[in-house]
């Protein structure tokens, strides 16, 4: 039988199918989650979507399967992208389930638990709860499959038309100049969004937008390229295809398009932190014409410094939160965030129920682009002001041994230390060029995640070598990557 502990991860359920994640599995998680999330909240339906993995559709029917079987009614959205479903949840009120594993691999799959209005389920909030349930109805012999009230119904429910017309709502794109932007959609659910959202599929106003697409067919095989635009290997056809059709920009998506990736006119990846700190500046805007007075943005530990410095050039209050979209989300939630992002590319949105949607940030990149004569290069040049390293990973021995010698390597330089996520060091500030480096787990993979930031190339490089020197002196096998999953 499956050690659910070995698949549900801090803040999702990510497996390899059928080994790990069965559709026995997905029965046991969804009667679980109606036990501990669904019915004590008072609800009496929720809303299930899945992604274009061959696996989906039945593991999200057997999760539908132990839903109903609490007496709980289930409206299935059919192909969804993760912020579809979280559209779904947010307008109906209803707790939801996605199942996709974003990036992985085809063999893998996952759940993605919300409550209703898209609040998020991590492991110290419901999601170890759910977990154990779940393992006690696999180990019961009887308890799976005994219900304890009249079994609920199974409704289809369509949502993309009412899902893009929101999101048009939220972002003026009225009068931009003609752009062309180049789509890659990885084969993943960027596919079924991208159409509605930018075209007039659901009767929405034509934009002056010339769209050409990449890989917009649904393949959850992924036969073109893994769906990571974090990893670079993953963006060079989009680069080449930007330059060759003489585009504005080029946008990619990950697998399940909750997250989205930009490149300049001449191919160049623009950095999350960037647009982080061009959307935030946008929605720094918006809520102060709207009357707000207090407005805050949330960003991980992770982002540029040049983040928070935009957010309090425009007179707002930066607030730094862990990697991880439930305590992104969470922490909106708990300040009245306008917005939030993360350096590996999930911007969440006030007015989207502090939920994360890779659609709506890229619509307030259009509207930025559109509605000035610069290239997206001079657009973003003032939001890329520091060198940094990129997320560079290693598997190491043991991560306590490596933090306890990165600490004292930190103390002997009088260097600032934090632990909100993971260890941060800062640089001493006593006249020298400004430098931070954060080391952490990952969430989601056994590795240890490296990220340095400078004034200038040349201390950026000194100090990711030193650090990297004494993070390698506990690797094991020696297996470093510059790829970010979290």
């Amino acid at each position: 039988m499956a050690s659910l502990s070995d698949f549900v991860k801090a803040y999702d359920v990510r497996g390899l199918v059928p080994e790990q994640l069965s559709p026995q599995v997905a029965t046991a998680v969804g009667a679980a989650f109606a036990e501990v999330v669904v019915l004590p909240e008072g609800h009496s339906g929720i809303v299930v979507g899945h992604d274009m993995r061959p696996s989906s559709p039945e593991l999200s029917a057997a999760f539908a399967d132990g839903v109903t079987s609490r007496g709980v009614d289930v409206a299935v959205l059919g192909l969804t992208s993760t912020d579809e479903l979280y559209y779904a949840s947010g307008a109906l009120d209803r707790p939801g389930a996605m199942f996709t594993a974003s990036h992985n691999p085809a063999r893998y799959n996952g759940i993605k638990l919300c409550r209703s209005a898209a609040r998020p389920i991590g492991q110290e909030t419901g999601l170890a709860e759910v977990r154990d349930l779940a393992q006690w109805l696999l180990d019961s012999p009887t308890g799976l499959f005994a219900p304890t009230r009249g079994r609920g119904t199974v409704e289809a429910r369509e949502v993309l038309a009412d899902y893009a017309a929101f999101l048009r709502s939220l972002v003026d794109l009225s009068g931009i100049r003609p752009l062309t932007v180049v789509v890659d959609a990885g084969n993943g659910m960027g596919g079924h969004t991208v159409p509605a959202v930018l075209g007039t599929a659901a009767g929405l106003p034509e934009l002056p937008l010339t769209v050409v697409p990449l890989y917009f067919e649904l393949d959850g095989t992924f036969p073109n390229h893994e769906a990571n635009p974090l990893d670079p290997a993953n963006i060079v056809d989009l680069q080449a295809a930007v330059v060759h059709h003489g585009a504005d920009l080029g946008l990619a998506f990950d697998g399940d398009a909750d997250r989205c990736f930009v490149v300049d006119a001449d191919g160049t990846p623009v950095s999350a932190s960037a647009i982080t700190a061009l959307v935030a500046a946008r929605e720094i805007e918006r809520a102060r014409a709207a009357g707000d007075t207090e407005i805050r943005v949330v960003h991980n530990v992770i982002c540029s410094r040049a983040v928070a410095e935009v957010i309090r050039e425009h007179g707002a209050q930066p607030v730094r939160a862990r990697v991880g979209h439930s305590y992104i989300k969470a922490d909106m939630a708990r300040t009245g965030a306008v917005f939030g992002g993360e350096h590996s590319a999930h911007y969440y949105f006030r007015d989207f129920w502090f939920a994360d949607t890779g659609m709506l940030a890229a619509l307030h990149v259009l509207a930025a682009l559109g509605g000035q004569h610069a290239p997206l290069s001079a657009l973003v040049a003032g939001y890329e002001r520091y060198p940094s390293s990129g997320e560079i990973n290693s598997t190491v021995e043991d991560a306590a041994a490596v933090a306890d010698t990165l600490r004292a390597w930190a103390s002997v330089r009088q260097a600032g230390i934090d632990e909100l996520d993971g260890l941060t060091v800062t640089s001493p500030g006593q006249g020298g060029p400004m430098w931070w480096f954060n080391v952490r787990a990952s969430n989601t993979e056994p590795l240890l995640r490296l990220n340095v930031e400078a004034a200038d190339r040349e201390t950026m490089e000194h100090v990711r070598d030193e650090i990297l020197g004494l993070v390698r002196a506990g690797a094991r096998g020696g297996h470093e990557s510059e790829r970010s999953h979290d």
